[in-house]
């Protein structure tokens, strides 16, 4: 294991994207169980993607503008829908101490559909897993498994850990609808955002 995948990892993992916002929002509406059943969703989501990195299916996405295409608008109309629930009062940040948590399996469906439906995930294990493969090592496809199974343990913990700090300040919100109201737009503001950004991101 080299520092170099571990940094980029890190790095990559910690960068602000759908996943993180989605892990804050859970976090900031229901909690920090909540936050890590989100993260625990997110991670989950990176699963086929990292097979299809491994088997080269990530191949027909960066060849194929039609699949590409197709799954990329998938994402852009999903994101573009969280973006609309989270603005409604009654939506995905409504923050409201008698408020009934989302069964965990709901939360985990939302999560993996955001990271599920990004084509770039695939394409980016497809570039990303072999430059840590030695030319003479001995099982390639074992290894790289291997590293994408470490990527996800990262990111479960930074997005769990971004996730139950946003749960640490849910009380100081609830307190105040204004900060709640500013916090709705702008989550809603970051989901279109990212669906802008995969919209208009090439092969």
């Amino acid at each position: 294991m080299t520092p170099e995948f571990l940094i980029t990892s890190l790095i990559v993992a910690a960068s602000p994207g759908t996943g993180v916002v989605y892990t804050l929002a859970a976090g900031l509406s229901q909690g920090a169980r909540a936050s890590v059943v989100a993260a625990l969703g997110c991670t989950l989501g990176i699963v086929p993607h990292l097979l299809a990195g491994i088997t080269g299916l990530a191949a027909i996405l960066h060849t194929s503008a039609l699949a590409f295409s197709v799954v990329k608008y998938l994402g852009v109309a999903y994101l573009l829908y969280m973006a609309w629930n989270t603005l409604r009062e009654d939506g995905a940040l409504k923050i409201d101490e008698t408020r009934q948590s989302q069964k965990a399996a709901r939360i985990i469906g939302e999560a993996i559909l955001i990271n599920l439906l990004n084509p770039k995930l695939s394409i980016f294990f497809f570039a990303f897993l072999p430059q840590f493969i030695a030319p003479d090592e001995a099982l390639p496809t074992r290894r790289m498994i291997d590293l994408g199974l470490i990527f996800m343990a990262m990111t479960f913990l930074v997005f769990a850990l971004y996730g139950c700090f946003a749960a640490s300040v849910r009380r100081q919100v609830v307190s105040r609808p204004a900060v709640l109201a500013w916090l709705r737009r702008s989550f809603a503001a970051a989901f279109v955002a990212l669906g802008a950004k995969l919209a208009l991101t090439e092969r």
